[in-house]
């Protein structure tokens, strides 16, 4: 368990396999957010169906409501959800350091008040750990120290040294917790230090110092920071990265993210942004950025995007999805939140095709001309 193999590369882009306990992962890979323990609004029939290989569960919000050990009692996250494929658990961290106002920060952990009951609630790194292997998530990441965008550079050097203080209990624990289960979940760590560059090569030789990882994943790139100053870190940081470890880009798919991301050689990516822009009307299509809700899309009986096979755009014009949103019909979310999920996922496999044939290049040039053309609908 816990292999990882690359099948090919074309310059930093790279194609692989993820073994885990519940699956195999082909990357690249956008995996969809399930904060509670489902893809908001959706079955989890439709998120497979869409081609998730994988879903990532929010260890904040699930330890909240309604509690790991109602979970575990129930049988595991995948029990409780019925998701019989892989899933990766966030730590709970960007929940945490996300509400600044109502959180307490020393060297221990982080003490913060609910937002469920108003409960004063203490997070560490253990317990992070203990609160994950209760979920049963395949792969758990460690409890982190996340400085916003707009931080000064000595709380950025704060958090990126913390974060390497608390790897250390982080990886104590589960292996502590391991022993009992070997071959049931795995941890990996979390690349931090804003935009800096030092700071960057400090945290991953930090971590490669503390030992094998069975993957790494690079914290802190949708903080408030430019999109070039994202690709510029993972540009970085690709030639130190273990080339035989999965790495994963946390909390960035938007559709150009993905790709400059992939161009950049990573391998794993998750956001909200499918399902929350979903629910918006706002649709990622081929051709750029389509608003549902606009009065252009009135009578226009083509498919939301001509090139999808997902269940919205093969049985339904856009005249009737903006309808459906005009008229606050439920069905209108759900079925731009699909759309969205699918066009990432089939962003992610057209990429890893491509990888694998050699012409990645030339395809994504390609597709950054149409996606970004003028006239686009917005």
């Amino acid at each position: 368990m816990f292999e990882f193999a690359l099948d090919g590369t074309s310059g930093s882009a790279r194609a692989g396999r993820l073994v885990l306990p519940h699956g195999v992962v082909n990357t690249p890979c956008f995996m969809p957010v399930g904060t509670r323990g489902a893809v908001r609004g959706l079955h989890p029939l439709e998120v497979e169906r869409a081609g998730a290989q994988i879903l990532l569960g929010n260890t904040y919000h699930l330890h909240l409501r309604p509690g790991e050990a109602t979970i575990a009692t129930l049988g595991g996250l995948h029990q409780f959800t019925t998701w019989q494929k892989p899933i990766l658990t966030d730590s709970g961290g960007f929940q945490v350091f996300s509400l600044s106002a109502l959180r307490k920060l020393d060297e221990d952990g982080v003490d913060f008040v609910s937002h469920v009951d108003g409960s004063v609630r203490r997070l560490t790194p253990e317990r992070a750990m203990e609160i994950q292997w209760a979920l049963g998530a395949d792969i758990a990441m460690a409890f982190d120290h996340l400085a916003p965008g707009q931080a000064s550079p000595q709380e950025t050097r704060d958090a990126m040294e913390r974060t390497l203080r608390w790897l250390r209990r982080c990886r104590q624990r589960h292996d502590e917790l391991s022993g009992a289960g070997p071959g049931r979940q795995t941890m990996w760590p979390i690349v931090q230090g804003g935009t800096d560059a030092a700071m960057r090569r400090e945290s991953l030789a930090g971590i490669l110092e503390q030992g094998e990882w069975t993957g790494v994943a690079i914290g802190g790139l949708s903080v408030g920071e430019s999109k070039l100053a994202m690709h510029a870190v993972l540009e970085l940081l690709a030639p130190d990265l273990p080339r035989s470890r999965p790495r994963y880009l946390m909390g960035v798919g938007f559709p150009d993210d993905l790709l400059e991301g992939i161009a950049r050689g990573v391998d794993l990516f998750d956001c909200v942004a499918a399902t929350r822009n979903g629910r918006h009307g706002s649709a990622w299509t081929s051709v750029g950025r389509v608003n549902v809700r606009g009065a252009a899309l009135r009578l226009d009986e083509a498919p939301l995007d001509a090139d999808c096979d997902c269940e919205c755009c093969t049985r339904f014009s856009r005249a009737y999805v903006r309808h459906l949103f005009v008229s606050e019909e439920h069905l209108g979310p759900r079925l731009v939140s699909i759309h969205n999920i699918r066009f990432l996922i089939r962003l992610a496999d057209t990429a890893r095709g491509r990888i694998l044939d050699g012409t990645f290049d030339a395809w994504a040039a390609q597709w950054r001309a149409r996606y970004f053309a003028k006239g686009s609908m917005q």
